[in-house]
């Protein structure tokens, strides 16, 4: 493979692509159709499969941090991947079995793979290419572009099986995405290796101590995230006291901090993080609530043909590959015309693009059929609302971290914004888990329960998006570059010039 300049793939990168999009299809099906499965196949309640979709997406986002350190200075970032990947393959094929005991394993080793793995991929993508290198941000656009594709063709093909409900080989098919991304791994293994990590300074004997440390905490992660699976209110109520304990420590690091510029950073980056949790707590109901919603109570025949639910996820796919383009190149536009399009702007409208997204859903109810059946249009609105959110927030995030975040607390900052993700998840769960049980009832009969939640969680973002519209221009007074000087601060004369 061309490692020439003009190429945007040096050795490795270009393998990583395919990686990417396989690794990707196993998390695909688990995402869209674990809600469905548990209830539908095992015949768990909604509230008891909605809390465990909130643990689920709470370990996987919050294990993406862990993942680094590990694969960096104990087992490697490949070979942390393939272990990974390997662990899926055994958890998909668990799932597979059709049992409530053999799920919650299943999960187990899925969650510590996946959950540990995501960091893995950017790491050694990010290791191909020199700090200077200006083709870097082209190779983690292309990499996007593969794990859309996985999420694709997964959400595709689990909504296809999810017709039939055809759950064991849905779940051997996740498996097939897994074993192509460990076998595409093994063929490319010699250009995966780790260029750039502190493992790589330790002598062949302290690599095996820290090998055989690392396959410790590996496998050591199964069972606890089995019980923690199989203890979702435990779990639940102690995750979020760690969030809650690092946000106290965040404010006491704020409040504490000298350099008054960095400081009034830091209190902007705590005010937008906690509308990116109002936001991201809605969103991820997209798997959980919404989908139990779609199912019972909207009409998903279009144009004579039969919607799955899966497919649905296909929706906010679709929109951030045509509208991230378009949006792109709108804010350029707008922005040459004089238009300040910022981060403060851009969260408030997200959320109340997020709260338009649901409030869609209760007019929709009201215009229901004589059968309680709600228009698939209304829906497709919702997510299309919803997903246009996302462009607005998504993208911003991490470069908002770059940009407010003191040198020496980027860490911290960095793993409490991947913190906020998972703890957004458990309440996603906990919103769905207010849901009417759909058992033995008719969409007229819980169509009114659903128009409630929708609607208040609705108002809820709207006001949010509202208290930050009102805030905006506060937050830019506390949001200044080093660059900037603050208001009343003198420039020198030099800088003048």
């Amino acid at each position: 493979m061309s490692q020439t300049k003009s190429s945007i793939f040096p050795e490795g990168a270009g393998a990583l692509f395919f990686i990417q999009t396989f690794a990707t299809l196993g998390f695909a099906v688990l995402y869209s159709t674990l809600v469905l499965y548990v209830t539908q196949h095992l015949g768990f309640s909604a509230k008891d499969a909605s809390a465990i979709m909130g643990v689920f997406g709470a370990f996987n986002y919050g294990l993406h941090l862990f993942g680094g350190y590990l694969g960096g200075r104990f087992l490697s970032n490949r070979n942390l991947f393939v272990g990974g990947m390997v662990l899926q393959v055994i958890g998909c094929a668990l799932i597979s079995l059709s049992t409530a005991e053999m799920m919650y394993w299943g999960l187990a080793l899925f969650l510590t793979g996946s959950g540990l793995n995501v960091t893995c991929l950017n790491m050694m993508l990010t290791q191909r290419y020199a700090p200077e290198d200006t083709r870097r941000e082209g190779a983690f656009l292309w990499n996007y572009a593969g794990m859309n594709i996985g999420f694709f063709v997964g959400f595709t093909v689990a909504g296809h099986y999810q017709l039939t409900q055809s759950y064991p080989s849905l779940f051997i098919f996740a498996t097939l995405g897994n074993i192509a991304a460990i076998i595409l791994s093994a063929v490319f293994w010699k250009s995966l290796a780790d260029l750039n990590t502190p493992l790589l300074e330790v002598t062949p004997a302290q690599f095996r101590k820290r090998f055989a440390v690392g396959m410790g905490i590996l496998i050591g992660l199964v069972p606890i995230i089995w019980i923690s699976l199989k203890n979702t209110g435990s779990t639940e109520t102690a995750l979020k006291a760690v969030a809650a304990v690092v946000a106290i420590g965040l404010i006491y690091l704020t409040l504490k901090h000298r350099d008054p510029r960095e400081r009034n950073n830091m209190w902007a980056y705590l005010i937008l993080t906690f509308g990116s949790l109002v936001f991201w707590s809605l969103y991820q109901m997209a798997p959980n609530g919404l989908q139990l919603f779609a199912v019972n109570n909207v009409d998903r025949m279009v144009w004579g043909w039969e919607v799955a639910p899966q497919w649905i996820q296909n929706i906010n796919a679709a929109v951030i590959v045509i509208g991230g383009p378009i949006m792109a190149y709108l804010f350029s536009r707008l922005r040459e015309r004089g238009w300040n399009i910022d981060v403060p702007k851009q969260f408030a409208v997200s959320l109340i693009l997020m709260g338009l997204g649901f409030l869609a859903l209760p007019l929709g109810i009201s215009l229901a059929d004589s059968k309680g059946m709600v228009g698939f249009e209304w829906l497709f609105l919702s997510y299309v609302l919803q997903s246009v959110g996302e462009l607005l927030i998504s993208p911003v995030g991490y470069a908002m971290i770059g940009k407010l975040a003191p040198r020496q607390y980027q860490g911290i900052m960095m793993g409490s914004w991947m913190l906020v993700t998972g703890v957004a998840s458990l309440f996603a769960g906990d919103f769905s888990g207010m849901i009417p049980e759909p058992t033995g009832t008719t969409a007229v009969v819980t169509n009114p329960a659903y128009a409630k939640l929708f609607g208040e969680l609705g108002w809820g973002s709207v006001a949010v998006g509202v208290v930050l519209v009102l805030l905006i221009p506060f937050l830019r007074k506390l949001i200044k570059d080093k660059d900037v000087p603050a208001e009343g601060e003198l420039v020198p004369a030099a800088a003048q010039a």
